[in-house]
């Protein structure tokens, strides 16, 4: 069984959202200077690295992380290459069997350099979000920090999915996943009222 691990490492160099909160692990033991084990503690937003957008990030109303249905983050899901490609269509993804894949992530390669916040990443077509969801996406997760425009104030695509009930997964680490058809396992952590949630995220491959 192939395992691809789809988790950004969370580390001191991580660049974040400008403004948001950098993440720092602490060491507050240590065996080295006599405490009987290791002991660390970390800081970080609840948007660092791979991670979950509740609803409630963009709805005051909306679901906060500890409530997100846990289904929809296990099971068939399909990697889409859409390197490349600025505003990601609907006939850049027709091709694809998002049928039997409800879960789709798209392979933009547009981050490289995780250090440097991008001052740009793809985004998708407006009517894109009713789309996969007429064809019964549940989740749509991509390879950069936002499913907007970063200098958007709207972020009209994140509230399109929001509305069209796609659960939403941003800055995935698909570099080393080709496209494909596998299992998706990416469960945030159950952060009570939070908008937000880091996850670990991994595909497992699968044949058919």
């Amino acid at each position: 069984m192939i395992i691809y691990d789809i988790t950004l490492p969370l580390r001191s160099d991580i660049a974040v959202w400008p403004g948001d909160v950098p993440f720092t692990l602490n060491r507050t033991l240590s065996i080295a200077t006599g405490s009987p084990v290791n002991l660390g503690s970390i800081t970080l937003s609840v948007h660092a690295g791979t991670h979950m957008d509740a609803p409630y990030h963009l709805d005051a109303d909306g679901a906060t992380a500890e409530t997100i249905d846990l289904s929809v983050c296990i099971g068939p899901a399909v990697v889409i290459d859409v390197s490349g490609i600025t505003e990601i269509s609907c006939q850049d993804l027709a091709a694809s069997d998002i049928e039997r894949s409800p879960r789709v992530l798209l392979k933009t390669g547009a981050w490289t350099n995780l250090a440097v916040f991008p001052d740009d990443v793809p985004t998708l077509a407006p009517d894109v979000p009713e789309y996969l969801s007429n064809r019964g996406v549940k989740l749509l997760g991509i390879d950069v920090p936002s499913v907007d425009k970063i200098h958007s104030k709207d972020l009209p695509i994140h509230k399109e999915l929001i509305r069209c009930g796609i659960t939403i997964l941003e800055s995935l680490y698909l570099a080393d996943t080709p496209g494909g058809r596998y299992e998706l396992i990416a469960l945030p952590l159950k952060v009570v009222g939070a908008d937000g949630a880091p996850m670990r995220a991994i595909l497992k491959g699968i044949t058919g």
